[in-house]
């Protein structure tokens, strides 16, 4: 049972989010999502940030203070279909050292935007389609498809979720416990945690009044069964609501 300010929510998450990531004692792992590296480049506006060393600087924030053994980006590290923009290359080395630098491996498990991520030379990180946690029960992937392994749970992207709080847009984690039934048909219907964009450029998609047709991940069956959760950085720690078949009543 986890609290949301107060409000004793009925769900246990193996999971620590933090902020716009999430952490697997068990695993020993730092799960991140849709980084879209080369977005700022790509866009024909002056983009506020330099995404590529506030993805960096952030990410290395997160791996001193969890000291995770391993990095599994789940989908969209790039942002690019046909071409890679300007200084991605650059960034993307970047990001590599400073996971080397603090020991720790790095996985992706590509997403609908990097289908040019093979043409990256500068890349030497893990590539693998669903990559399957050292706690033996969790599977990263993108979302954007159906898993073909059997899981406990999955931990996916995709999606971009964000929580409107008072007017407020805040990113947010959805916990959908027991929600998603693999093709297989076997063992019990598996956890979902949909992760926040790790970019501050995505402006994300506000899940208050989304129902599972509004979703892009078809592991999203039942959004009212998705308990969201939002990062408080002054109390350091996720503020959790009740499902969103019981926000929208709330908020």
């Amino acid at each position: 049972m986890v609290t949301d300010g107060g409000v004793d929510v009925d769900v246990d998450v193996p999971v620590s989010p933090l902020e716009r990531a999430a952490y697997l004692p068990d695993a020993d792992a730092l799960l991140v999502a849709d980084l879209h590296l080369g977005r700022a480049a790509a866009s024909s506006v002056d983009a506020p940030i330099d995404d590529g060393a506030d993805v960096r600087e952030r990410l290395a924030a997160l791996l001193e203070r969890t000291g995770a053994g391993t990095v599994v980006v789940a989908g969209d590290l790039l942002h690019s279909f046909d071409r890679i923009p300007h200084g991605v290359a650059q960034d993307l080395s970047a990001l590599e050292s400073a996971v080397a630098a603090a020991d720790a491996d790095f996985v992706v498990t590509p997403g609908n935007h990097d289908t040019m991520l093979a043409e990256v030379e500068a890349f030497d990180g893990a590539v693998v389609d669903e990559y399957r946690l050292a706690d033996g029960e969790t599977i990263v992937c993108h979302g954007h498809e159906r898993p073909t392994a059997d899981a406990k749970r999955y931990v996916v992207g995709h999606d971009h979720p964000a929580l409107s709080i008072e007017g407020r847009k805040r990113p947010c984690f959805l916990y959908g416990p027991g929600v998603y039934e693999s093709d297989t048909g076997t063992g019990d219907p598996a956890d979902v945690l949909v992760l926040p964009a790790f970019t501050r450029l995505a402006g994300g998609a506000t899940v208050n009044g989304m129902r599972a047709r509004d979703f892009q991940s078809p592991l999203v069956a039942d959004a009212d069964a998705f308990y969201p959760a939002v990062w408080d950085g002054e109390r350091e720690e996720s503020l959790w609501f009740p499902p969103l078949g019981q926000c929208r009543r709330l908020l």
